[in-house]
């Protein structure tokens, strides 16, 4: 199945191909609206150069209004091997869809709500058929059997077509295409980065790097510049303020002059404890 990237704004498009593995980047009017684009063709083909293949409109209200635009585009400096012309579907639309597919350019006929529309795209000969899922699960629709109605059509009947599973909002909705057998899916980039989690998986890779570096740790990278230090005469409770300051389970013993002579630990103390609650017992 081709992941697709669904989008418009640039930023978020250079760091998702940077991935280095999705198919192509599809892209809509409305989206260029919402990111305030106002030169539409420079972007178009600075998409062009960064996307495998681009899915771009090609908007016209009669089939010679679509043609002339899809060549339009072309001449602009789009690359017909890696340039896919968006057309809402209509008998205008598929008109023009089996026009530019006889001339070897591919169409993605979208906007697709009924099984006897997307039926008419692959009659047409559409590259790609396109439900949209979410705008009819909004609707009370099953949109999942439609894409699967569409799905087995191509299977059954042949058709040259690529079934798309559009307008997804959600991680669920690309399991779904999965299990629909869909041949594309276009993913929003903040749905794409969600894909890879999992508390689990999370909760499992900081295992393994916790145990890793338990492993490969060595002294010097675990002790301190400050040495907690008491003197021999102190009292314990000197020693435990000391242990409790630093975050250290033990502190060092001087003499007098200063000289190393034990180390007084946690531990030290949990056994004069245990001692003397044996005393106390007998």
């Amino acid at each position: 199945m081709e992941l697709y990237l669904d989008s418009a704004d640039l930023k978020e498009i250079k760091e998702a191909f940077n991935l280095g593995f999705l198919a192509g980047l599809t892209t809509t009017p409305t989206f260029m609206h919402r990111h305030g684009v106002t030169d539409i063709d420079s972007l178009i083909l600075e998409l062009a150069k960064i996307a495998p293949v681009l899915k771009v409109e090609a908007l016209g209200a009669t089939a010679d209004e679509i043609y002339q635009e899809a060549h339009r585009l072309l001449e602009l400096g789009l690359d017909r091997q890696t340039s896919v012309f968006k057309i809402p579907v209509s008998l205008e639309g598929v008109k023009a869809c089996k026009r530019l597919t006889s001339e070897g350019i591919m169409i993605n006929v979208h906007l697709v709500y009924t099984l006897q529309q997307a039926y008419m795209a692959m009659a047409a000969g559409a590259t790609y058929v396109c439900p949209l899922v979410s705008r009819l699960q909004d609707q009370g629709h099953d949109a999942l059997a439609l894409v699967e109605q569409a799905v087995n059509a191509v299977n059954y009947y042949g058709y040259n077509t690529k079934v798309m599973f559009s307008s997804v909002r959600h991680t669920e909705h690309v399991r779904n295409a999965i299990n629909l057998g869909v041949h594309t899916v276009p993913v929003p980039y903040k749905i794409i980065k969600q894909l890879t989690e999992n508390n689990f998986t999370t909760l499992g890779t900081q295992q393994f790097f916790e145990h890793t570096r338990l492993m490969t740790m060595r002294v010097r990278e675990v002790i301190r510049e400050y040495n907690p230090v008491v003197k021999s005469q102190d009292e314990v409770s000197d020693a435990i303020v000391q242990m409790t300051q630093s975050g250290f389970g033990a502190v060092s013993v001087v003499d007098e002059k200063g000289k190393l002579v034990g180390v007084f630990t946690d531990g030290d103390l949990r056994v004069s404890w245990s001692k003397t609650a044996r005393l106390r017992l007998a």
